[in-house]
């Protein structure tokens, strides 16, 4: 404020002191012993946490990445060792794991080759689940009729072959060659006196317990790979998705569109070689009928469509055991059956499935033979099943990976 006298001149206002009650009032600490509000305590012990500091590019520039041959000799030796202990236990773990591994496998490949029958339900306007519980009805049905045709005829096979077995060995010692070897190392006698006494059953499963153990494995695999193969059947949209997410955001269109045509290759050999199957049954079936074995035409028919399932050997397997089975019959009917099946196993590999799996598996002849017995020496039959859809995928990612990477370089 100023004030003017009475010359004109302004001077300023001596301004008031305030007084003690408008003098405003300093911050007041809260007494020692009243605690600290909660929600005060809840707030400082969320605060932010404060950022990195950057790093001094000068500081990383004035030190020098340390080499190998400066560090501690124990240092390295450690870690060398660490990693070697936990590698090893990584193949130990993957070796004790073989089996699940390749029932998982062998259930996405089953899965994979049902999938077209689900997707032609659902185009027709059915729900995912109903197609899938529609297809899995159906695979079990099927799956019991051909156990409940096999299984008797099987056992009756079975024990009329190990019966009559002794008297074949015996009928043996007319060949005067054979006579002379058994003469001289008693072989008819001890084999005849192995298969009665059933030491040839212990040998191969250790006894009854092994043997009853060996069929529950079996059948605890087909049911477990059963399970899998419905559950993957029912959320594999989900599953691809979920793998085609594990690719970065950058690269996920080709990931996606290679990831596809491995499940489409993979697919389409599965749906075709279930074709391939069934053709191949219905053929045995309709001439088991024809040549007079229809009492055991469905049973063997399905022998044949298993073994079908194995490639190479698989069918050859077949022609000799229905080749056993129409020789005890008559000599002429285990002719033609020899004679049949040599002819369409030459139908089925030169003009079936070339045309099945012309658009599914581009494979050349030889590596199909490499792979097929790559995979029956390392697995087993479940191994010589994937084999060719696995080498089929390798391919693919060869000709769509590796040779562009090749050509750019």
């Amino acid at each position: 404020m100023s004030t003017t006298d009475d010359a004109g001149v302004t001077s300023p206002r001596p301004t008031p002191p305030r007084s003690a009650a408008s003098a405003p009032e300093a911050p007041r600490s809260a007494p020692a012993d009243v605690p600290r509000r909660w929600w005060r305590r809840l707030r400082r012990g969320s605060q932010v946490t404060p950022p990195d500091p950057q790093p001094d590019p000068a500081l990383d520039q004035a030190i020098p990445p340390t080499s190998l041959q400066y560090r501690n000799p124990f240092q390295i030796g450690f870690l060398v060792t660490l990693g070697g202990l936990l590698a090893f236990g990584m193949l130990t773990a993957l070796s004790a794991l073989q089996s699940v591994l390749l029932m998982g496998v062998l259930s996405l490949f089953l899965a994979l080759g049902l999938n077209p029958v689900v997707e032609w339900f659902t185009r027709r306007g059915a729900p995912r689940g109903l197609a899938v519980a529609i297809v899995a009805l159906t695979l079990v049905v099927v799956l019991v009729l051909g156990a409940w045709a096999v299984l008797p005829l099987l056992t009756e096979q079975v024990n009329s072959l190990v019966l009559s077995f002794p008297a074949y060995l015996q009928g043996l010692r007319e060949n005067s060659t054979v006579a002379d070897l058994d003469a001289q190392f008693d072989l008819i006698n001890r084999a005849s006196q192995a298969l009665v006494s059933g030491t040839w059953v212990e040998g191969m499963f250790g006894g009854i317990l092994g043997a009853g153990m060996a069929i529950a494995n079996v059948l605890f695999s087909a049911f477990v790979t059963l399970v899998l193969t419905l559950w993957f059947l029912a959320f594999l949209p989900g599953i691809k998705n979920t793998i085609y997410q594990l690719a970065p955001a950058s690269r996920r269109p080709r990931v996606r569109y290679l990831a596809g045509e491995v499940f489409r290759r993979v697919g389409g050999y599965m749906s075709g070689l279930f074709l391939v199957v069934s053709l191949a049954a219905g053929s045995a079936f309709i001439f088991l009928n024809l040549v007079g074995l229809g009492a055991y035409s469905l049973a063997l028919a399905v022998v044949v469509a298993g073994f079908a399932f194995i490639p190479l050997v698989g069918p050859t397997i077949a022609m000799l055991i229905v080749a056993v089975v129409a020789f005890s019959t008559s000599t002429t009917t285990g002719i033609i059956t020899i004679i049949f099946f040599v002819v369409y196993q030459q139908v089925d590999a030169y003009l079936i499935q070339p045309r099945i799996f012309q658009r599914s598996v581009n494979v050349p002849g030889p590596l199909i033979v490499i792979a097929a017995l790559s995979g029956g020496i390392l697995f087993g039959i479940p191994g010589a099943l994937i084999a060719i859809p696995t080498m089929a995928s390798a391919l693919l990612i060869y000709r769509e990976v590796l040779i562009p990477a090749l050509d750019r370089a």
